[in-house]
């Protein structure tokens, strides 16, 4: 009996050490995709002018010249350090967790979300990147791992797209593969397209050019029926602020369905800090 004892003990203790080093080899690739991405960094970025908006739809050129002051080096690739709130549920029982993060966004290229999350002895840690969603509860056991194909790409290339005009907009300035067309008179949308994929989102703007929300439709299978297809997503901007020339949003809140009595805002976030990698 003591021997069976011995052995379970020592198989106990050999799975708990893989799911620890499993553990580890997960924040190390964190760490090294957001390193890989802030490479993407121009070192030597143009300046920023009005002519370059010249052309665009009227709420484009205001969205442009209220969150990117003339002269301003035009840096992509941003880190964002934020706190808030994750729900974990629905609409009719939001399960909010209290959240902490970093991202590495650089359009065009992907990001890595980086979170940690909890509420009293729950804790939910993880990241979610455009290759991969990897979640562990407690540190030591993985609850969610996807990423590798066609629907996870296309989900994911639709939130870099719509970060982009929340904290990227220097990636969004007229390029190839890259285009903006006229909604109403406070909307316009742009339209980006990398590698076979295209999203589109819709930028709501006032009066003064500060965009006041995001709307597209995401490709996403957070529904009833746990299928993918596109559906709404968006949310809300506010209490903006001066980065190095950049006037961008430190209040975000965002979820699916958005614009429907259905709408669910599982991502209350506040950004704490903002910079530029390689600057």
């Amino acid at each position: 009996m003591n021997t069976v004892l011995v052995i379970l003990s020592f198989v106990a203790a050999g799975g708990l050490i893989a799911l620890w080093l499993w553990r580890k080899c997960d924040h190390r690739a964190d760490l090294l995709a957001m390193g890989r991405l802030a490479a993407t960094q121009p070192l030597h970025p143009q300046h920023f002018e009005p002519a370059m908006v010249d052309g665009l739809p009227e709420p484009a050129q205001r969205y442009f010249l209220y969150t990117i002051a003339p002269g301003t080096p035009l840096y992509t690739v941003v880190r964002l350090e934020m706190i808030g709130r994750f729900g974990m549920g629905d609409k009719g029982k939001p399960s909010y967790l209290t959240m902490a993060a970093t991202q590495v966004l650089a359009p065009l290229q992907g990001f890595v979300w980086k979170m940690s999350a909890g509420r009293g002895l729950m804790r939910v840690s993880g990241s979610d990147t455009e290759r991969w969603t990897r979640f562990w509860l407690g540190e030591l056991i993985p609850v969610a791992r996807a990423g590798g194909n066609s629907d996870h790409a296309l989900s994911a290339f639709g939130r870099y797209v719509a970060e982009s005009v929340f904290w990227s907009p220097a990636a969004l300035l007229p390029r190839p593969g890259v285009r903006w067309d006229l909604v109403d008179e406070n909307t316009a949308r742009v339209t980006v397209r990398k590698d076979g994929l295209e999203q589109a989102v819709d930028v709501t703007v006032a009066k003064s050019g500060q965009p006041t929300q995001v709307s597209f439709l995401r490709w996403s299978d957070a529904n009833p029926e746990k299928l993918h297809r596109f559906q709404p997503f968006g949310g809300y901007l506010s209490e903006f602020r001066d980065f190095g020339g950049f006037r961008l949003p430190t209040k975000v809140e965002a979820g699916n369905f958005f614009g429907t009595a259905d709408y669910f805002p599982f991502f209350l976030a506040d950004i704490t800090d903002l910079t530029f990698p390689g600057t």
